[in-house]
């Protein structure tokens, strides 16, 4: 029964071969981007078009990518998503970055809801949910400068499609020799969709599209839970070391590695809220770690991109990364500018373990009433 027992929780399985299980889900990950513009192009042009007209206000889209980050508690899958249905051309660049930003935001709801668990520990629970909701403040913070400022000039696109063409050498889509990985990835897809054709029988698009995406969201379940299980004692001895020598840059930079590593900037935070509760890490040297952590989460988008037939599906996982370097270089280097975050989730945490009642309504007033307003309102 012991035997069994570790086999389920992961412990007899070696090291080597959970990375090479980790390769093959990261080539599933892609294949499943792929099925996912794959099955968006069969629907025809009608249909992306019905598909979107209710998120073209900014602030729909921003809704939008918030409110399915946090139904999902993965920005990994919507980012995932979204670069597939821009390569696909069923969603424009434009179109996809208040989406983007919107999905920043609602990956947060997942270190509130850890910070939660430490509700009837009066002082931990304070500083904890202020360690989770640090996140919540930069992300939001984040988006209320640079939403206006790209809507204005197109400053975050722009600079993403100038790097996207420099990477592509200036070539065009049509002059462009297909890569080993992409026609790796397109092979599976071009067979399933040649047998579904096949079959001759409706809702072939339908089919495409929800196979992508359960294959994204399913590869990425896993690509996390062994990487997760590769680098478990990584994580607490990277800490430790960047506690020893203090926080600042090293620690973004150990927020940054780590949660490349592992795919998922939910682990790496989700252990930093306890530690910022427990009082062995102070929300000031947490605060960097955290920012680390969300400019590595846009690694998947990166990957995902890779898979896409369109320059525009990585200009549009570029903007993702961007956008985490403008609210970092907003928000960090400048000493008042760095407070504000901080002061604004330790007011939240104060305010948290006086009336608790209230934090159930923060969850679901930020991460599901407010969007749905603005789908309402804006769509």
């Amino acid at each position: 029964m012991s035997g069994a027992g570790d086999l389920a929780e992961g412990h007899s399985i070696p090291k080597s071969v959970r990375v090479g299980l980790v390769l093959v889900l990261l080539y599933l990950f892609l294949v499943g981007v792929k099925g996912l513009e794959s099955g968006i192009k069969v629907f025809g042009e009608d249909f992306t078009d019905r598909l979107f007209e209710n998120v073209s206000h900014p602030l729909a889209g921003l809704a939008a990518g918030l409110l399915a980050t946090a139904l999902v508690q993965s920005s990994s899958v919507t980012t995932s998503t979204i670069v597939g249905l821009v390569g696909s051309g069923a969603l424009s660049v434009t179109t996809a970055v208040p989406m983007i930003m919107g999905a920043n935001i609602g990956t947060t709801i997942t270190n509130t809801l850890v910070s939660i668990g430490h509700i009837r520990t009066g002082q931990e629970f304070r500083r904890a949910f202020a360690g989770a909701t640090v996140h919540d403040f930069f992300n939001l913070l984040t988006v209320l400068v640079a939403l206006p400022i790209e809507l204005a000039t197109g400053f975050l696109s722009s600079l993403a499609r100038t790097i996207s063409d420099g990477l592509a050498g200036g070539v065009t889509v049509g002059e462009q020799s297909e890569s080993p990985i992409k026609a790796a990835v397109a092979y599976p897809v071009d067979q399933a969709k040649t047998l579904i054709e096949s079959w001759s029988a409706p809702g072939q698009g339908t089919l495409l599209l929800s196979a992508g995406v359960a294959l994204v969201f399913v590869a990425l379940i896993f690509v996390t839970k062994n990487m997760k299980a590769v680098m478990a004692g990584r994580i607490e001895q990277s800490l430790n070391s960047m506690l020893d020598r203090g926080a600042g840059v090293g620690g973004m930079l150990v927020g940054l590695v780590v949660t490349m590593a592992v795919q998922s900037s939910s682990i790496t935070t989700s252990i930093l809220v306890p530690m910022v509760g427990a009082g062995i890490l102070s929300l000031k040297n947490a605060y960097p770690v955290t920012l680390g952590c969300n400019l590595g989460t846009t690694i998947t988008a990166l990957l995902a991109s890779l898979a896409s037939e369109s320059p525009d599906g990585l200009t549009i996982a570029l903007v993702h990364t961007l956008f985490n370097l403008f609210g970092i270089l907003m928000f960090y280097p400048v000493p008042a500018m760095r407070r504000i975050p901080i002061r604004l989730a330790t007011s939240l945490g104060d305010l948290a373990q006086k009336r608790k009642r209230w934090v159930l309504g923060y969850v679901i007033g930020a991460f599901v009433i407010l969007p749905l307003v603005l789908l309402a309102v804006f769509s």
